[in-house]
């Protein structure tokens, strides 16, 4: 059985490839942009930050205190931590099937990828999808060839129908991306993760 994506993780390590940041800015960023695919909060986001700095994808960096608020240490992600983002961010875009949420965490991180990184990983998506959809074609004309009811076959229709919107929305933003129109400067994730994690 295939490893479920650990959704939290890629979070710490997409805000913090925009700049160093402790858990409470971090679980505040979650909260205030509806980042609803990460649940468990609080104890998952401090979960994750401890396995990433014990696997060295981040490091502490410094702790400070204010009055009588609790410590609060600082992470920044370092070199392997961002090749390891990269690597599982194109992973999640790049492979059709499995949970709606993980496709959603994907395209909620996809600003920290550069263009030609975005554009490559949605057109090996767009690239599997229509081998889906070509393949569900071709099992559907089979059936009704064989004589089935189409009423015994809606499930595969079913499937179809989501894949199709699916691949026609990638192939929509694959155009926007192309064109220019959806530009990551300015109006890109990157920077809307600047602005809640430093407001001044």
């Amino acid at each position: 059985m295939a490893r479920r994506p650990d959704l939290v993780g890629l979070t710490v390590l997409a805000m913090l490839s925009i700049r160093p940041g402790h858990p409470y800015e971090l679980h505040r960023f979650i909260v205030d942009t509806h980042k609803d695919y990460v649940t468990g909060l609080p104890r998952s986001l401090y979960h994750a930050v401890d396995k990433l700095a014990g696997e060295e994808l981040i490091v502490p960096v410094e702790t400070s205190r204010e009055g009588r608020r609790p410590e609060r240490t600082v992470y920044e992600i370092t070199d392997e931590g961002r090749h390891e983002l990269a690597t599982r961010l194109r992973a999640l875009l790049e492979t059709p099937g499995g949970e709606r949420r993980v496709f959603t965490a994907a395209v909620s991180l996809i600003g920290v990828l550069t263009v030609p990184d975005a554009l490559q990983s949605l057109r090996t998506r767009a690239a599997a999808l229509e081998g889906h959809v070509t393949g569900l074609n071709g099992h559907l004309k089979a059936l009704r060839e064989s004589g089935l009811p189409d009423v015994l076959a809606l499930e595969l229709d079913y499937e179809r129908a989501l894949t199709e919107t699916e691949l026609a929305w990638i192939r929509r933003l694959i155009a926007r991306l192309e064109s220019g129109e959806l530009d990551w400067s300015g109006t890109s994730n990157r920077d809307r993760l600047e602005n809640v994690l430093d407001p001044s």
